[in-house]
């Protein structure tokens, strides 16, 4: 059985190939991880340094009013999740006719976020449900507004089994 030499251009073709493959899989892996991009927390940082000045004052101005609101999660058996928010002011006495909504994002995943409708089910009470919540960890975000104007802003961490 005779063998054939290993010739200069074997050996081109050989490296040629080898790194081929290396190349064309970096530019494969390099491709998806662009496309993706769900861990980012906001589309344009430059845009959010913009509002970093307005998000300061607007939690300054929620700290001095001495809200009191406490929000209730639980996932349900067919997948779903349940919302309640009570808010009650500096006295104690509930916060009727605030406009509440609610999301639950994924802090891995910005593509599985689901907004959550509240709607006020009593004096300072309000409930919303959210269909599909997969179980894991998930940031309830709670935002209250008066008058078109933002005046209560919660992020909290869940975990929901």
């Amino acid at each position: 059985m005779a063998s054939k030499p290993l010739t200069g251009t074997k050996v081109f073709l050989m490296l040629v190939a080898f790194f081929g493959l290396v190349i064309g899989v970096n530019v494969t892996m390099m491709k998806l991880a662009i496309a993706t991009l769900p861990g980012t927390d906001v589309d344009s940082p430059y845009a959010a340094g913009l509002t970093y000045e307005h998000e300061i004052s607007a939690a300054q101005d929620q700290a001095a009013r001495k809200w009191k609101v406490n929000a209730h999660i639980e996932r349900r058996n067919d997948g779903g999740a349940s919302v309640q928010v009570e808010a009650r002011d500096a006295g104690g006495q509930p916060i009727s006719g605030l406009k509440f909504g609610g999301r639950l994002e994924r802090p891995t995943d910005k593509r599985a976020d689901l907004a959550v409708e509240l709607s006020e089910a009593g004096s300072g009470l309000y409930r919303g449900n959210a269909a599909s919540v997969a179980p894991g960890q998930w940031d309830l975000v709670i935002e209250g507004e008066a008058r078109g104007t933002r005046v209560f802003m919660s992020r909290n961490r869940v975990i929901l089994n």
